[in-house]
C-alpha cells in the first residue's frame, strides 16, 4: 500500500514536472516571437488568402508593407484573378484609406485599424492574438511553434478560432487557419516569402503615388460588358418584391427591395467612366470590413463596398450585423434570382 502511495505521489510529481516545462516552453516561445518582432523596422510580405465563406472557394494574393516609426505605416493589397478587383488598405500619417486603382477612387475611414480587430496577414495582429488569450493552446512540430487561440473580430463571429504558425528558426508566422465553431477551416493564409527590415522608397506609403503608379489596366473596365447585375445567393428567406433601374448622368443605378422577415434593400451602381483625378477622397462613415473579395464600410444597419467596378450598398433595419454580413458575402456568386 505504502509502495503504491509512493508511486502515485512520483507519478504526480512528474505530471507536474511536465506541465512545469510545457508551461515555460510556451512562455519562452512567445517571448522569442514579440523580441523578433520588436526588432523589426518594417517587412514585406508575400501570401496568398483562400475564403471558403461562399458558395464557392477564393483565392487572392495580398502584399503586405509594413514601416515602423512614430506612426506606423501599412499597405496591404489585395488581388484577385480579376485585377480589376484589386484594393489596397493603406495606413498613413494622414489616416487609413481603401484605394481601389481601377476606379481611380480613393475612401477614408475613421477607425483605429488594425488595431481594432485581428487582422490573419499581420504580424502583429497574430502576436496580440496570441498574447490576448491566456488560454491559448501551445503545440509543437519538427518545423512549426503552433498557438489555437481564440480571434478578436467585432462582427465575423462565424470565425471564432485560429491556429498560428510560427517557423521554429525564424519566429515569423507561415500559416494561419480560421475555422468556425464546428472547426471548418474557413479562411486559410499562407505566408510564401516574408522579407524582414527592408529599404522603402519615400512615397511607397503615398496614397497618390500608389494610384498614380497602378499597372491595372483601367481600360478593361472602361469596354467591359453592360452592367453585370447581382444577385443574393442568401436572402435570409427574403423574396425579390421591386427592381428599378435608374439611369444617372454618369452611369446606372438598380434598387432592389426584398421582403419577408428579414427587409432589406439593396442598391448597385455602376459608372460609365474612371474619375481623371486622384486627389478626391470619399469619406466612408463606418468601421472597414473584409468581406473576403472586397474591403467595405460596416455600420450598424448598412455595409457598402466596391467589386469589380460596381458600387454596392446594403441595408436593413430587420438584420443584425452577422446576417447582413451574410447577405453581403453572398453576393458575389452565380445570378440568380
Amino acid at each position: 500500500m505504502k509502495r503504491k502511495y509512493v508511486f502515485a505521489v512520483l507519478l504526480l510529481a512528474c505530471v507536474t514536472m511536465i506541465a512545469g516545462c510545457g508551461s515555460k516552453s510556451q512562455e519562452s516561445v512567445q517571448k522569442k516571437i514579440i523580441d523578433t518582432l520588436q526588432k523589426l523596422d518594417g517587412y514585406k510580405v508575400e501570401a496568398e488568402m483562400t475564403m471558403k465563406t461562399g458558395q464557392d472557394e477564393r483565392s487572392y494574393d495580398v502584399h503586405v508593407w509594413y514601416k515602423r516609426g512614430e506612426e506606423d505605416f501599412y499597405r496591404v493589397g489585395l488581388e484577385s484573378d480579376n485585377e480589376v478587383n484589386g484594393q489596397v488598405i493603406l495606413k498613413n500619417d494622414e489616416g487609413v484609406f481603401v484605394l481601389t486603382p481601377a476606379l481611380n477612387k480613393s475612401f477614408k475611414f475613421q477607425t483605429d485599424w488594425p488595431e481594432n480587430s485581428s487582422q490573419p496577414y499581420l504580424f502583429q495582429s497574430l502576436v496580440d492574438d496570441v498574447i490576448a488569450d491566456k488560454d491559448a493552446v501551445f503545440t509543437a512540430s519538427d518545423t512549426h511553434y503552433v498557438f489555437e487561440t481564440k480571434t478578436n473580430y467585432h462582427y465575423q463571429t462565424n470565425l471564432p478560432v485560429q491556429e498560428v504558425y510560427f517557423d521554429k528558426k525564424t519566429y515569423t508566422p507561415t500559416h494561419v487557419r480560421m475555422m468556425d465553431e464546428d472547426r471548418n477551416v474557413l479562411v486559410e493564409v499562407t505566408f510564401a516569402d516574408m522579407s524582414l527590415n527592408p529599404t522603402f522608397g519615400e512615397n511607397d506609403f503615398d496614397r497618390k503615388t500608389i494610384l498614380e503608379s497602378a499597372t491595372t489596366d483601367v481600360t478593361a473596365l472602361e469596354s467591359s460588358d453592360a452592367f453585370d447585375i447581382k444577385y443574393p445567393l442568401n436572402t435570409k428567406g427574403a423574396e425579390l418584391t421591386e427592381q428599378e433601374k435608374v439611369t444617372l448622368e454618369d452611369g446606372e443605378r438598380v434598387i432592389m427591395t426584398f421582403k419577408g422577415e428579414r427587409n432589406f434593400t439593396l442598391v448597385q451602381e455602376r459608372e460609365t467612366s474612371i474619375p481623371t483625378s486622384t486627389t478626391d477622397v470619399e469619406q466612408l462613415h463606418g468601421d472597414l470590413v473584409d468581406l473576403g473579395f472586397s474591403i467595405g464600410a460596416l455600420t450598424n444597419d448598412t455595409i457598402e463596398w466596391n467589386d469589380n467596378g460596381t458600387h454596392f450598398y446594403l441595408a436593413s433595419e430587420d438584420m443584425t450585423i452577422d446576417e447582413l454580413l451574410e447577405v453581403a458575402t453572398s453576393i458575389y456568386g452565380k445570378e440568380v434570382k
